[in-house]
């Protein structure tokens, strides 16, 4: 996703917060991490299609993700640089082009917004980990590049991370 789409997506949020989830009752599974990773960092696994929160040694919530189509998707580090619920969302050039039927605005909260009740913007301002009102295509090669995840996903992992949190795609 394109840099206008997030300064629309800040400027057009809606004012709505999450609820706080507690810590202890994650959605995703806890599982074991072989490599030590820095508590706190988010690993995207695009060829497993999983989101891992590190919460500590060895120890990981790993949750199902959508991720990027052949031909977008992408690698490296990044980390959060905003957090909205309820966005509003603007189609970029790129999405435009591949379905000119879009509106040109899909307020937060419609049923056809594709960031589903929250948004994480990551550094540079192209992708988002996020929610999505089409829980098929989780598990699956779906994206423009961004992370798509279950909306009960997307309130879990936004309850536990904070802005500056590092993300990194392999």
């Amino acid at each position: 996703m394109k840099k206008t789409l997030f300064a629309f997506l800040a400027a057009a949020v809606g004012a709505a917060g999450l609820a706080t989830v507690d810590a202890a009752h994650a959605r995703g599974d806890v599982v074991t991490m072989k490599e030590a990773v820095t508590p706190g960092t988010i690993i995207v696994r695009t060829q497993e299609r999983r989101l891992y929160y590190v919460t500590g040694a060895g120890q990981a919530i790993s949750y199902p993700v959508g991720v990027g189509k052949v031909g977008k998707q992408w690698s490296g580090t990044s980390y959060i640089s905003g957090k909205y619920t309820h966005p509003a969302w603007s189609p970029p050039a790129e999405v435009r082009r591949d379905k000119p039927y879009l509106p040109h605005v899909i307020p937060g909260g419609s049923p056809g917004n594709p960031m589903g009740v929250a948004a994480m913007t990551l550094s540079g301002g192209e992708y988002a980990i996020h929610g999505t009102n089409q829980p098929n295509s989780i598990g699956h090669f779906v994206s423009y590049g961004c992370i798509r995840m279950y909306n009960e996903d997307i309130r879990d992992l936004y309850s536990r991370v904070s802005v500056g949190t590092r993300v990194v795609v392999e």
